[in-house]
């Protein structure tokens, strides 16, 4: 599967935000959006004007790489997003948050969303008791999320469980530190997701 392999850096600096795609070093001074906070390349300090449609390409993008998303995968949530009840922008978001890379995330498992993903890969965590290594696996009310108990013991674990105690928890979440658990009670809040995001505009852009 296609991912993207450059400095994530790179990334944030292009879309004009911080993404949190590095953990603790996107809080630090040594955070590129801090030290150079334009887009990258020979022309990033030049001011471009940017059309209707360009801004609402670099909403989708934004959200696109927040959660780590292929253009594939994120074009199949807006269809699922489009297809339910409610506000399509808001369903969007709501689905991207239930991937379980991001649940993981969210529960302070994880530094970052790119390092969660990888530990689910690695077979790190369980839904309901069954181990799941598919990050993009969709949670809903009810699930519980938890570390496996062969990794409960790794020195990774101990201290994702030092740092997670501190973490602010979403309140669609309940996490127990001790257990290394997080059971998923409801849908995230439009005010909980972490990125200033207008959403309308991702909407926009794919009614064309």
């Amino acid at each position: 599967m296609a991912r993207y392999t450059d400095a994530v850096c790179r990334l944030c600096r292009r879309e004009g935000v911080k993404l949190f795609l590095k953990g603790d070093r996107c809080y630090t001074d040594k955070c590129a959006m801090v030290r150079r906070p334009y887009a990258p390349g020979q022309h990033g300090q030049r001011r471009k004007k940017v059309s209707e449609f360009g801004l609402q390409l670099r909403e989708k993008q934004k959200a696109r790489r927040y959660y780590g998303v292929l253009e594939s995968q994120f074009a199949k949530y807006f269809e699922m997003a489009n297809r339910k009840r409610g506000v399509t922008g808001e369903n969007l978001l709501k689905i991207l948050e239930s991937r379980l890379d991001n649940v993981v995330y969210r529960c302070g498992l994880g530094n970052s969303r790119p390092e969660a993903r990888q530990l689910v890969l690695h077979g790190h965590f369980t839904v309901n008791g069954r181990k799941v290594n598919i990050p993009s696996y969709l949670v809903k009310a009810g699930d519980v999320v938890a570390v496996a108990e062969k990794s409960k013991s790794s020195a990774k674990f101990k201290e994702l469980a030092e740092l997670s105690a501190s973490k602010n928890i979403p309140s669609f979440l309940e996490y127990n530190v001790d257990k290394l658990e997080g059971k998923v009670v409801g849908e995230c809040a439009r005010e909980e997701v972490g990125i200033p995001l207008e959403e309308h505009l991702i909407v926009e852009l794919y009614s064309k």
